[in-house]
């Protein structure tokens, strides 16, 4: 009977400090952190869900290692079938914050674990997230924090932009960027003792 895997064999396939962070709390430190860099572009058609699934894959599969376990995850922030991208500017965080003002959105946190033997687990969450009616005031404060910048949608539910938010349905670190349930249950299931 083999033993468990150990976090010395686990690789993390995320430049996200967030995400180390939220691995964490489970009490897993990675062995390693190798950012999956990969072509992040949505098919013509894809729908959010499947992107986020086909990104976390993907990034996982770029780091693969024949040593060890790697986990790699993705958050897609979605409008209907409307895929928000990562805010690199303040027009296009602008953009996203006036899109999802007074409305509810979906943010979807797919975590995928793949074993050295090629073996690939899958988890998804969904979370509903609603901002309440964002005044132009609101606006500029929030982006003048800074907070959005790199951030799917356009805003990071960790900093301010938790005191707009007016309803969450799901899971909360699947917004900010690992949904810890999902990934905890992966994890258990590839023999890793998890706190």
């Amino acid at each position: 009977m083999s033993s468990p895997p150990e976090a010395q064999s686990l690789v993390l396939a995320s430049a996200s400090p967030r995400r180390r962070q939220l691995l964490a709390r489970l009490g897993i430190e990675p062995a390693r952190v190798v950012p999956g860099n990969i072509d992040e572009t949505p098919h013509k058609g894809e729908v959010p869900r499947q992107y986020a699934m086909r990104m976390a894959r993907e990034k996982a599969m770029a780091a693969a290692d024949a040593a060890a376990h790697v986990l790699a995850g993705d958050t897609v922030v979605a409008v209907g079938r409307r895929i928000l991208p990562k805010a690199e500017d303040e027009a296009v965080a602008r953009a996203c914050l006036e899109l999802v003002s007074g409305r509810r959105h979906r943010v979807f946190s797919a975590v995928a674990l793949l074993a050295p033997d090629g073996t690939l687990r899958e988890r998804l969450s969904e979370t509903q997230v609603r901002f309440k009616n964002l005044s132009e005031e609101e606006i500029r404060t929030y982006l003048a924090t800074g907070e959005w910048r790199g951030k799917a949608g356009g805003y990071a539910i960790q900093g301010s932009a938790a005191g707009l938010i007016a309803w969450i349905g799901g899971s909360h670190s699947g917004v900010v960027g690992l949904p810890l349930f999902e990934t905890r249950a992966l994890l258990r299931s590839a023999g890793f003792r998890v706190g």
